[in-house]
């Protein structure tokens, strides 16, 4: 598995392009870490974000991993041009030929893509302890860890959409083409939501339910958004009205399991087409 890695990373290496974006991607999260710093000034008056509580404990680890997943899109250019290049140079052809199965071929792109989601999770997991540490107004040990699981959720996360990611470079081959093959996957699940909420069965709980079961979809319920969360927070804490969000950020058992499910599904048929293609 070493030799396998060496290989892929020496690939990403010496291509610029990629290096320029897995080098961007971080400095993008490391962006967050901004928000601390930056002042608004809102008919004026002036507030600083980490003073609204959005690095409290253990509530960044909702809000840095929702926002560290939107970035992702980065490191998926990296993981569709890497198949791209492959075809483009005739590398994947030359790998064969040297010896390496198409099944290790296909490994070797899986064990990049855990790569990649572990980085960022790592590097997530740091940041938010320091933020937390740093501007949180609670760092008993108990509350700093409550909801520390939203950093497993979030490695899941990646590691799912990147192999979408790399089904989408091998099926389609080119890069961009394959981009727009993951927008139009997207725009064809809220096309689908649309229809069944509003044309076929017009109730949100079950076209929620059923919607669950595809593949971005299930990836995005791992972490909800957190934003009105944080709304909740603040209106218990100041007690401006007796209702409560009653909405549920946690990730049930069987969301973890259908993301896992796509995970092993893509990465599957990325090796069947790979297996059959003839190159």
């Amino acid at each position: 598995m070493k030799r396998l890695l060496t290989i892929e990373l020496q690939k990403l290496w010496k291509n610029r392009a990629s290096k320029v974006l897995i080098i961007g991607y971080f400095v993008l999260l490391s962006f967050i870490a901004l928000l601390a710093s930056v002042n608004f000034k809102i008919i004026g008056i002036d507030f600083r974000l980490a003073d609204q509580g959005i690095f409290n404990f253990p509530y960044i680890w909702h809000f840095n991993t929702f926002i560290a997943a939107v970035l992702k899109l980065f490191l998926a250019l990296v993981i569709v041009s890497m198949m791209s290049n492959e075809y483009t140079y005739g590398t994947l052809k030359q790998n064969l030929i040297d010896g390496m199965s198409k099944k290790e071929f296909v490994l070797s792109k899986f064990l990049t893509v855990v790569l990649f989601a572990t980085a960022s999770t790592i590097f997530i997991f740091i940041m938010s302890l320091l933020l937390g540490y740093s501007f949180s107004s609670y760092t008993e040990t108990s509350i700093v860890f409550t909801d520390v699981s939203y950093i497993l959720w979030y490695f899941i996360k990646l590691v799912a959409f990147f192999s979408f990611c790399l089904f989408a470079g091998i099926f389609i081959k080119r890069s961009a083409f394959a981009i727009g093959f993951i927008l139009l996957w997207k725009v064809a699940e809220w096309i689908i939501y649309g229809l069944l909420r509003w044309k076929i069965i017009k109730d949100g709980e079950i076209t929620d339910s059923i919607m669950g079961f595809f593949p971005l979809e299930a990836m995005y319920n791992l972490i909800k958004e957190p934003f009105t969360r944080f709304q909740a927070y603040k209106a218990l804490e100041n007690l401006n009205s007796g209702t409560v969000n009653e909405k549920y950020y946690g990730t049930h058992w069987y969301e973890v399991l259908i993301v896992i499910f796509w995970t092993a599904f893509f990465i599957f048929m990325s090796y069947r087409i790979l297996k059959k293609r003839d190159l």
